[in-house]
């Protein structure tokens, strides 16, 4: 993580000092990329993984940046455990950002995925979600601020052979981010979706095989797999007043695949 950006602070707008952050799968990948950002912009870190070792090392690299990090190892379909961290940091204090980046793949068609594989996948990405949406919109509407940043993909739009579960929770992502824009604008809280692309994370690097890559890479204008922080950059600027006058879109971060 040397990439200068994270050593730049926010000024203005995109400052989002005075504000505590909540977000999931922070071990890695856009998670971890995000609480890099979104410390540079001065925010006060809460970081969520089922990986001790991974979040960790996030805190550790994070021990510089001056702001407040509180990590906590929770499994996120584990909704009573869930429920029970989230109450603990809202005595704390208010949470008036979340990012809900947290989940993973059960990749087959409709013959080859099982009913409880099928489900595991629902509950990662949107059962998850939606509980913390549930927790913590509240607090927001009684600051009159807040911003919800759910992570979906190119897949949600497209739909992918040998991607079922995955394709169909993360077009639900977009769903549950329109409604609850509707619901929660009122009250002065923004409710966005990012989609990314084919973007350079752990899983992508040591699961999927280059015959698979490199046909998203032929169909992606720009040429070449996303970083982590070209998305990250993206859902700090939701976060920001900047992006004060946007809400329920759902925003690709792909290279233009998917187009």
């Amino acid at each position: 993580m040397a990439d200068p950006f994270f050593l730049m602070k926010g000024q203005g707008p995109m400052d989002l000092k005075g504000h505590r952050a909540l977000i999931t799968g922070a071990g890695q990948g856009i998670g971890e990329a995000c609480a890099h950002v979104f410390a540079s912009r001065g925010a006060g870190l809460i970081l969520l993984d089922r990986n001790p070792e991974t979040l960790d090392q996030v805190k550790k690299r994070l021990a510089g940046t001056g702001v407040k990090v509180q990590i906590r190892i929770v499994d996120l379909t584990d909704i009573l455990l869930l429920k029970e961290v989230v109450q603990e940091l809202l005595e704390m204090g208010t949470i008036d950002i979340l990012v809900n980046n947290a989940g993973f793949d059960r990749p087959g068609t409709s013959s080859r995925i099982d009913e409880k594989k099928f489900m595991e996948v629902m509950g990662i990405h949107l059962v998850s979600p939606f509980t913390l949406i549930r927790m913590l919109l509240p607090g927001m509407r009684a600051a009159g601020w807040g911003r919800i940043i759910n992570i979906s993909s190119i897949y949600g739009l497209t739909g992918a052979k040998g991607e079922l579960a995955y394709s169909t929770a993360k077009a639900g992502v977009i769903g549950l981010t329109k409604s609850m824009a509707k619901e929660a604008g009122q009250n002065g809280v923004t409710v966005n979706a990012v989609l990314p692309g084919l973007i350079h994370t752990p899983t992508i690097e040591n699961v999927m095989s280059d015959q698979y890559k490199q046909p998203i890479i032929r169909d992606t204008p720009l040429g070449r797999i996303g970083e982590p922080e070209e998305v990250a950059r993206v859902i700090a600027f939701l976060a920001s007043d900047e992006a004060s006058f946007v809400t329920g879109v759902a925003l690709p971060v792909s290279g233009g695949w998917g187009i």
